[in-house]
């Protein structure tokens, strides 16, 4: 059991955690990436984007220049879920990291462009995604949304509750 970091996924790693009697390891690579709008409000739609100020940082998409490069998040993740499977060998190992980091994994292990669009990821919150091995070498990818219907819920009743 090992885990970013960040507190949140510090907390998303406690329960798991504490089921299996295991305690949470931190690996610094699960670390969500680096990126100049950290801490800055940004969103579609609130002209940030449009603001000359910020286009010196969104001229190259595809590195990207706002923030770590792709091949390095994907390096650094490829990194760590290598040293979490040599650790559980003949075992399970579960890894806590943050969407980007992990949808830039998949892509790199996919042999797929790094960059993307970030509205077609598929790597919701509290989503798995699973990296099978023979050995060393990958062999399979798996996705689920096991909380997706509590989520789904909980989107209904805050509309029932506007309304």
């Amino acid at each position: 059991m090992v885990a970013s970091p960040l507190e949140r996924a510090q907390q998303t790693a406690e329960p798991i955690a504490a089921q299996f009697g295991l305690p949470v390891g931190v690996d610094e690579r699960l670390i969500e990436s680096a990126n100049w709008f950290e801490g800055k409000k940004v969103s579609p739609g609130d002209g940030s984007f449009r603001d000359p100020r910020n286009w010196w940082v969104l001229r190259d998409p595809v590195t990207p220049s706002w923030g770590e490069a792709y091949r390095v998040i994907a390096e650094r993740m490829f990194a760590a879920v290598h040293a979490a499977r040599v650790a559980a060998e003949g075992r399970e190992a579960v890894l806590v990291s943050h969407q980007l980091p992990i949808w830039t994994l998949r892509r790199y292990v996919e042999r797929k462009r790094l960059w993307h669009d970030p509205r077609k990821r598929q790597c919701g919150l509290a989503s798995l995604t699973s990296f099978h091995f023979d050995g060393a070498k990958v062999v399979g990818i798996g996705y689920s949304e096991p909380a997706a219907h509590l989520i789904a819920l909980s989107a209904t009743a805050r509309t029932a509750k506007g309304a």
